[in-house]
């Protein structure tokens, strides 16, 4: 018989949920389910008490799938990792200072438009996983935060256009007389175009749509759209990762122009085209609002980087030249129970890729932990974010240096990624 082990057992790993603090963000991180799976796994949860009451998940559920439900105090001083929704440049009023030096932090950050945000975050100590980056490879879809948000987006800005719209969406044969179905254009056939494109078919539209990239095609046929061909695609606008990559002002310009002639045509336009970390690409002129019929309905998914339509203001609806344009920035939450299970599932997928023997291995030869990892041991370790930042590199500091734009550029294949993604 062996003799017994002197050494104490190692303390499980502690994953903390706090509820969000950002104004109207009614997500949460973890939902019951996704406590249970992490338990199996040999890891404890702690949940800050309401975390998940704006979302539909009551402290009772968490406590019940073995979750401890405490203060925000306790949540803080206890947790190894705190999962988040959003935190650092995505959080309105997020407070650095607030977390324990030495914890892990995963969450969506905003790191490419407000990497100066990151800096507290570093100083104070704690490793920062921006899920944004979650790169755009097969393995790595179920953990895709930014296509799992993309989807609630794209659903929901149909059902704002058929609500702001004096007319219904279907065919209808009455004896009153037969209504003619309403017209939907989606420009930017990512996640989120896709999902409108389906959605706005099954209430009876009819859907046309464009992308700048000719290959998206048969996706945009497959749920029933229409795939306009005016005289601005290029086989050469797709970029790292199936993104849609930046084209030259004199593109934008034609494209802006055949644009114009195909809004006029339509009822309802849904813009969906963003650049990761670049200003929204103007699609949707004034002129081309003056041409569309008034009780026309734009709604701009693009709106937070300064919106696809010239007209577009954040979070605001108006009206302009007799056309409705709404241009919301958090749709996924105002879907915030399927929200938030879908963005559970992309976080515990994203830990359970780290685990070994139940700790958190940060593993620099994985594309997923080295792209999506932005703040460690007191400093900005990501490539790309040092140079927005305006830092050298890590390359003769002893760490392993991260990737910068072109080397996640030369890692990320086009072909390996399902989604074809636009959207920010």
């Amino acid at each position: 018989m062996s003799e017994p082990s002197d050494s104490p057992p190692t303390a499980p790993l502690v994953v903390g949920v706090l509820r969000e603090t950002s104004p109207g963000e009614r997500r949460v991180a973890l939902v019951p389910a996704g406590v249970a799976t992490l338990k199996r796994a040999g890891l404890e949860v702690v949940v800050e008490r309401t975390a998940g009451a704006a979302a539909g998940f009551l402290d009772s559920e968490y406590a019940d799938k073995g979750a401890e439900v405490v203060d925000r105090e306790v949540v803080v001083e206890r947790a190894d990792v705190l999962a988040s929704v959003v935190a650092a440049g995505a959080c309105e009023g997020f407070d650095a200072s607030a977390l324990r030096r030495g914890q892990t932090l995963v969450a969506s950050c905003d790191p490419l438009s407000e990497p100066k945000a990151l800096e507290p975050l570093a100083t104070n100590g704690i490793d920062v996983f921006a899920l944004e980056l979650v790169p755009r490879i097969t393995r790595a879809q179920s953990m895709d935060v930014l296509s799992s948000m993309a989807t609630i987006a794209g659903y929901k800005a149909v059902l704002l256009a058929a609500d702001a719209l004096p007319r219904m969406f279907p065919l209808m044969m009455t004896a009153a007389g037969t209504l003619k179905p309403a017209r939907v254009f989606v420009i930017g056939a990512g996640v989120a175009g896709l999902q409108a494109i389906a959605t706005a078919k099954r209430l009876g539209a009819m859907v046309s749509a464009y992308d700048l990239r000719p290959v998206v095609r048969e996706q945009v046929e497959s749920v029933g759209g229409r795939f306009v061909e005016p005289d601005t695609r290029t086989a050469d606008a797709e970029g790292a990762g199936g993104y849609a990559k930046e084209m030259d002002e004199a593109f934008y310009t034609r494209q802006r122009e055949e644009l114009a002639k195909v809004c006029a045509e339509h009822d309802v336009v849904i813009t969906t085209a963003a650049i990761p970390g670049r200003p929204s690409p103007l699609l949707v002129t004034e002129d081309a609002v003056v041409q569309m019929r008034p009780g026309s309905v734009i709604v701009d998914l693009a709106a937070e980087r300064g919106g696809n339509c010239a007209l577009t203001k954040a979070d605001e609806t108006v009206v302009e030249h007799d056309v409705t344009i709404l241009g919301p920035t958090d749709l996924p939450s105002e879907v915030p129970y399927h929200a938030s299970e879908m963005y559970s599932k992309n976080v515990v997928t994203f830990l359970e890729n780290m685990l070994e023997e139940g700790r958190l291995k940060i593993d620099l030869e994985d594309q997923i932990v080295r792209d999506t990892l932005v703040t460690r041991d007191g400093e900005i370790v990501h490539g790309r974010i040092r140079e927005l930042l305006g830092l050298p590199p890590l390359g003769g500091s002893g760490k392993q240096p991260l990737p910068t734009e072109s080397d996640a550029a030369a890692e990320n294949d086009p072909n390996d990624n399902e989604s074809g993604e636009t959207e920010s």
